[in-house]
């Protein structure tokens, strides 16, 4: 098992605790070791005796018992018990914002609340505002995160709907030579409800018999048909399609089951529409059915109708950004605050993948949940990033590369940046993100922004809304405004890739643009791998019109260097 998910079972085993009035002592030490190993990041945790376990700090002997036996098992005895003792619908109270263990209790154990519906009823006859410790506001949190949590439900993120539809494709296409993926995976939205495959066969009562075989798949009976396959991955909610389609017309349904009905909708040269136009007339190719209807060709992330044909007027397909137009990596983080891997590890991995620079931007002094860097950290930071760039320097100009000092500055609640000027200072660039302070209302959270926009040492605006796909949804803020603004004071704008945010939303990409606004493609990593997620960045980037000339990390190092030296002059 992964530190992640040995820490998971241990916080969660201090929420089960606390919910069921168990000595505090006993809540604080479980509390008290995810804490320190979630920071931990020197070794593997399932590779650990017992003995090296309690040398950790937090983790005392009888911890360290129940890792060794999370590491066997998957699991512990006493976490067992706490889950028997735990209603599904309890539990999954836990997922609402603003709500802890012991308001949970009160609401199970005094008001005999024990699933998320009979909550929401309560919220909506007003009977939780009137608990003591809850209140009116508390209830409209509670409703807000039920609204959310409804939404969200039965979907993926992207990069997991997009494993999940690779594992689904790489099945059929044992057995079938045409499958392809659709829909809102091939589109590349950044949630996924439903996974679209197309196989092509002449006998669609082969294929269900074929996907009766796989054994991860379950089959929703009622809504099948004779050519649709409709169900699910075992345990995991979001729905699966797997289409029969006629071997002649597979482009052509290929086309319709991956553009949005809206995008489908769009009329032709003829006068009719783009979904007509692919239905009844068999083609070889996507480019074909724009062809004959007279219309520009998009490429499939942008088929969401969506201004796309407006974009077209004046852009080709050939200008969007892609992977092998990056020239180098922003918004990384090490060891130094809570990365897994050293500056040097970070740095020699952003070379072998061939990139220009590495732009290191640890948390700043008051992250101090994620280990942030105080001053004497920045420039011990700085002098290693000198040794390390006289090292590359030596491979010579032939092979460039080098590490640019950056940091992600806290913006404080009044918008001020983490760091006196003098410190600000010293870094090539900075990435101004907020991490904190999360409820601010719409003109609070764009003041609060336009501030820190405003400051000379911003030089990007790190992921601007905060949000969390299918975990929590970022802070209000007037988009316009804040794009506006960093128009004025030529501050670029993060594309934060990490699928967990994929923010700024790709909606306002064009928008961006439109007002000359440079937007970097940053995977926010925390570890080596973390590089890769820049391919939802690019996938966002490209569903929103991203041009490479408009991509600030597809500058060269020669590039970059001269626009920071601007920038900062």
């Amino acid at each position: 098992m992964s530190n992640a998910e040995i820490v998971e079972l241990l916080e969660l085993t201090a929420k089960l605790l606390e919910l069921h009035g168990a000595d505090p002592f006993k809540v604080k030490s479980y509390g008290v070791a995810g804490f320190y190993l979630d920071k931990y990041k020197d070794g593997e945790l399932a590779l650990m005796s017992l003995e090296e376990l309690t040398k950790l700090q937090g983790v005392g002997k009888s911890t360290a018992g129940k890792i060794i036996e999370i590491v066997q098992r998957g699991t512990f005895r006493e976490l067992e018990e706490l889950l028997e003792d735990t209603p599904l619908g309890v539990l999954e109270m836990f997922s609402i914002k603003g709500i802890g263990a012991k308001k949970i209790a009160v609401l199970w154990r005094e008001l005999g609340i024990d699933n998320l519906h009979e909550l929401e009823l309560a919220c909506q006859s007003g009977k939780i505002a009137k608990v003591k410790g809850f209140g009116g506001s508390t209830e409209q949190k509670i409703l807000e995160s039920l609204a959310f949590l409804k939404d969200q439900a039965g979907k993926l993120r992207m990069d997991k709907a997009l494993a999940v539809a690779d594992l689904i494709e790489q099945e059929l296409k044992k057995i079938y030579e045409q499958v392809s993926v659709a829909g809102e995976v091939r589109r590349k939205a950044e949630t996924v409800e439903t996974i679209r495959v197309l196989v092509a066969t002449v006998s669609p009562a082969g294929l269900q018999e074929s996907i009766s075989g796989i054994e991860f798949l379950e089959k929703d009976n009622i809504n099948s048909s004779p050519f649709i396959w409709r169900g699910k991955v075992k345990d995991i909610a979001v729905r699966i399609e797997i289409l029969a389609v006629s071997p002649d017309n597979f482009v052509n349904e290929l086309f319709l089951e991956t553009a949005s009905p809206e995008h489908l909708g769009i009329q032709t040269a003829a006068g009719t529409s783009l979904w007509r136009q692919a239905k009844y007339e068999a083609v070889e190719s996507e480019e074909i059915i724009y062809q004959k209807a007279g219309l520009p060709y998009i490429v499939p992330e942008m088929r969401e109708g969506f201004g796309e044909f407006v974009w077209s007027e004046t852009h080709t397909p050939d200008q969007l950004i892609t992977w092998d137009d990056l020239k180098g990596i922003l918004h990384n983080h090490s060891t130094y605050s809570d990365g897994q891997h050293t500056l040097e590890q970070m740095a020699l991995f952003c070379q072998e993948l061939g990139f220009e620079y590495l732009g290191i931007a640890d948390h700043s002094q008051t992250a101090s949940y994620a280990s942030g860097l105080k001053a004497e950290d920045v420039f011990r930071q700085h002098e290693e990033i000198a040794r390390l760039n006289e090292r590359f320097a030596m491979a010579g100009p032939e092979k460039p590369f080098k590490i640019l000092k950056g940091i992600e500055s806290d913006i404080l609640g009044d918008g001020s940046l983490d760091y006196p000027d003098e410190i600000l200072s010293s870094f090539d660039y900075v990435v101004a993100s907020v991490h904190s302070n999360l409820t601010m209302t719409l003109e609070k959270a764009t003041a609060r922004l336009l501030k820190a926009i405003q400051n000379p040492y911003t030089t990007i605006l790190g992921h601007p809304t905060g949000r969390l796909l299918l975990s929590r949804e970022g802070y209000p803020i007037d988009h316009k405004v804040i794009i506006d603004a960093c128009a004025a004071h030529r501050v670029v704008i993060e594309i934060n890739a990490s699928p967990w945010r994929l923010d700024l939303d790709w909606r306002w990409i064009s928008y961006c643009m439109e007002k000359g606004v440079l937007l970097s493609i940053n995977p926010d990593a925390h570890k080596k791998e973390g590089y890769y997620d820049m391919h939802y960045g690019v996938a966002v980037a490209r569903k929103g019109g991203l041009t490479r000339d408009m991509t600030f990390n597809a500058f060269t190092l020669v590039e970059i260097e001269e626009y920071l030296k601007m920038r900062k002059g």
